[in-house]
């Protein structure tokens, strides 16, 4: 549905985005993350035509962004991070004024604002004025925008930006709404934890490139090969080299904080790593399974490719 090669942009000496590849699959809830810097907006950017790379493809449904941008348009619903919103319009007047951008007009534009009103449980607010609604209502306004001509694709620059929790959970819930109606979305964001409930699909830029891409799943490290962490109160780089000697063990990292690493034969294989350790006079303070959240696959994800 979205596809994206070796794409290529500079700001002066600035490479923002240093030959990504990514792929978003048709009806996926693809989490696009990384640090501030990092590329995602560059990209959403360019997907949505607003601005040309130095290099490499971008296509949308098969529609190559670049060359048909007025086709691809057709097919992108796009929500900035910043957008403007025309503070003496009533919610009913700010969506027929889009529809009309893209020919409505007349009853069908009124059933169209109607139904985007109720989808964005906003119906009770059509005759309100704009700039009288709340953050969370104006971001849900705009997301109504962005499907005024029903694209089957949806790219959201930090959709919960500036968001209290309660209208990130009503961003979030209303975006699980579209992912069941079939649009397939792309969303840029640093609240991971709701990335890992929202997204079917995640991928890590960093420096302008592609570090890791998959399923949430995938991302997070198979649920049978969990991470532990070992800390010790002396001879760490010891207790390091047994683990890294030890068969079934792999992915030992040594840092100030502990030791981290992966083993085979889940809980009672990590019994026995921990026993290896124990009986070679190493005293351990702590020894526990870490969790397996999305922010800490994407903070090791990152930290790798720095």
């Amino acid at each position: 549905m979205i596809r994206i090669h070796n794409l290529q942009k500079r700001y002066g000496r600035t490479r923002a985005l240093d030959g990504l590849d990514l792929t978003v699959p048709t009806g996926a809830i693809y989490g696009f993350i990384g640090q501030n810097g990092a590329g995602k907006t560059t990209t959403i950017r360019v997907l949505a035509t607003l601005m040309a790379p130095d290099g490499g493809e971008a296509e949308v449904c098969g529609v190559d962004v670049l060359r048909r941008p007025q086709e691809a348009r057709r097919l992108i619903g796009y929500m900035p991070d910043f957008f403007g919103v025309y503070d003496d319009l009533k919610v009913w007047e700010y969506l027929e004024f889009y529809a009309s951008l893209h020919g409505l007009r007349g009853s069908a534009a009124v059933s169209l604002r109607d139904n985007l009103l109720e989808l964005v449980d906003l119906a009770h607010k059509r005759d309100d004025y704009v700039e009288a609604l709340s953050r969370g209502m104006q971001q849900r306004l705009c997301l109504a925008r962005a499907l005024v001509h029903d694209p089957q694709v949806l790219l959201l620059d930090e959709p919960a930006s500036g968001l209290d929790p309660l209208a990130r959970v009503e961003m979030r819930e209303l975006l699980k709404e579209l992912g069941r109606m079939g649009k397939t979305i792309l969303i840029s964001s640093h609240i991971l934890s709701e990335l890992a409930d929202l997204c079917t699909h995640v991928g890590v830029i960093s420096a302008g490139k592609m570090v890791r891409e998959g399923t949430v799943r995938e991302l997070l490290w198979a649920a049978e090969r969990p991470e532990y962490r070992l800390r010790v109160l002396r001879d760490a780089e010891r207790a390091a080299v047994l683990l890294r000697e030890r068969p079934g063990v792999d992915g030992v990292r040594a840092a100030e904080d502990g030791i981290s690493f992966h083993c085979e034969g889940g809980a009672e294989g990590a019994a026995s790593v921990l026993a290896t350790v124990v009986a070679a006079g190493i005293p351990v303070a702590r020894f526990a399974e870490e969790e397996n959240s999305l922010e800490s696959a994407f903070l090791r994800v990152t930290a790798s490719n720095e």
